[in-house]
């Protein structure tokens, strides 16, 4: 009798006979509604990841229109009134104020209307405008599917690059490519699953946060490699190839034999995996790395011969390391160009002299990714891979006060996809007629992302980590494909 009366309350109703039976009921019903809904799909279940083989290939959702992805991230919030979003009543309201418009935007007074800086053509069947800024990618257009009325929850690059690419403003949370390879591992077992690709000139305003991890596994965050920085410390120095893989093959049985007394240890395992993807590294990343097997027609194609232009040129390689790395089964490759906040001399914040900057980075950009998806077109892997131009937010129709600059706009602008399952020469939503704000088929960057996930197979609902408590989702609690733009 003791003993029964040391049982907390909670626990004698557990010898409740009645109780018993009630619960066991009910118990075997919900079981019973789970594996239902599991056959149907309708659970957001996670496949279970072997810690020892992370970025062993999965299946997606449900059939993929593209298998990988090339994002080209332009840092410093591209104009779109300058590029994607013709606006004629721009022009014949140049110089006028903007009646009912903001007397203060981010950065201080707003100025006068401005027209846009660069002269606007109509390309191909669409008859897109396109502005003489990007006149290599203008010739595209008929492949582009744009997206004009997309929003940020930021005016602010960090917070704003930030939402781009994770869904969240604040720092913590997985970028897209994390979740990316965490859903899908990758169809090359001796390159990294996810590569993000820095501009010459330098990273982006947030840096590592674009190509982070967050909550996920460390092993989905982005490895950095440029065509003009490849990864250090892949050969020890002073030590014979001989020597070196002798040295791993002891390694590797001395991790076996550990990791057979600790079998369940996915540190552990994660961490040999990590350390054995290095040593196959070796030698794939060298060859991958090495351009000067690229014939000089290539070279040429994408302007990496220009000997007057070197940050063109440096971009250029990038561009065409992407394209190898797309070739040889790489997931995920984020390419930026466009560096951190500098008053718009390292990227594409044009508070200040936007058209005096605007000609140095139009030029940059241009030709080696409109190269870049004409040469994946050639060679036959844009039919499987995703090409996604973005930027963190737009620019305001008027120049700040005492300036020829456009401020930060969150509220309406552009991006930009081509390839795998996008709907080629479509124009999606629309700004008011000067460019200020989205009014018509508004998407906020969650529907951008939902759609780029769709298009690789994933729903943004399922693809979920349990984190502190909640089911994290890249797309928050938000999101809708933009169908629209789908093949």
């Amino acid at each position: 009798m003791s003993t029964i009366n040391q049982i907390s309350v909670a626990g004698s109703a557990l010898l409740d006979r009645r109780r018993f039976l009630s619960c066991s009921a009910t118990g075997l019903g919900s079981i019973a509604l789970a594996s239902l809904l599991q056959n149907d799909g309708l659970l957001a279940a996670q496949e279970k990841i072997n810690p020892s083989q992370p970025y062993a290939p999965r299946k997606p959702h449900f059939r993929a229109k593209a298998k990988n992805v090339v994002v080209i991230f332009c840092a410093g919030a591209v104009s779109q009134l300058e590029t994607w979003d013709y606006k004629p009543d721009l022009i014949k309201m140049d110089g006028k104020s903007l009646r009912g418009g903001p007397a203060v935007t981010f950065q201080g007074p707003a100025g006068k209307l401005a027209r846009p800086q660069y002269r606007f053509r109509q390309y191909g069947e669409s008859g897109k405008w396109v502005s003489d800024l990007v006149p290599h990618l203008a010739q595209l257009s008929d492949e582009m599917a744009f997206v004009h009325s997309l929003t940020s929850k930021s005016n602010t690059h960090g917070p704003a690059e930030n939402f781009l690419s994770t869904g969240f403003v604040l720092d913590g949370f997985p970028s897209l490519g994390s979740w990316v390879t965490y859903a899908l591992g990758s169809e090359n077992q001796n390159l990294p699953a996810y590569v993000a690709i820095p501009d010459p000139r330098g990273v982006p305003q947030n840096g590592s946060n674009n190509w982070g991890p967050g909550f996920l596994p460390a092993a989905f965050q982005g490895t950095t490699m440029s065509s003009s920085r490849p990864l250090r410390h892949l050969v020890a120095p002073g030590v014979s190839a001989e020597t070196d893989r002798a040295a791993r093959s002891l390694l590797r049985q001395m991790n076996s034999r550990h990791l057979e007394q600790h079998p369940g240890d996915s540190k552990l395992a994660g961490r040999i995996a990590s350390y054995e993807l290095a040593a196959r590294m070796q030698r794939g990343v060298r060859e991958i790395s090495d351009l000067t097997t690229e014939p000089k027609h290539i070279l040429k194609l994408y302007g990496a011969d220009d000997t007057k232009n070197t940050h063109k040129a440096a971009f250029a390689k990038n561009c065409i390391l992407a394209r190898r790395l797309i070739e040889k089964g790489v997931r995920f490759v984020q390419l930026f160009n466009g560096a951190y906040a500098s008053g718009g001399k390292l990227n594409w914040d044009g508070h200040n002299a936007l058209k005096k900057q605007y000609d140095v980075h139009g030029e940059i950009l241009d030709q080696p990714a409109a190269a870049l998806i004409v040469d994946l077109k050639q060679r036959g892997l844009l039919e499987e891979t995703l090409v996604v131009w973005c930027t963190e937010f737009g620019r305001m129709p008027f120049f700040q006060k005492g300036s020829k600059g456009r401020d930060h706009n969150p509220d309406g602008f552009t991006c930009w996809l081509t390839g795998a399952g996008v709907k080629p020469g479509v124009s999606h939503g629309q700004t008011d007629p000067l460019g200020r704000k989205a009014v018509k088929d508004i998407h906020p960057l969650y529907d951008f992302n939902a759609t780029i996930l769709h298009l690789l197979g994933l729903d943004h609902e399922k693809l979920t980590f349990r984190h502190n408590g909640f089911e994290r989702r890249l797309t928050n609690v938000e999101g809708h494909i933009i169908r629209d733009i789908l093949a």
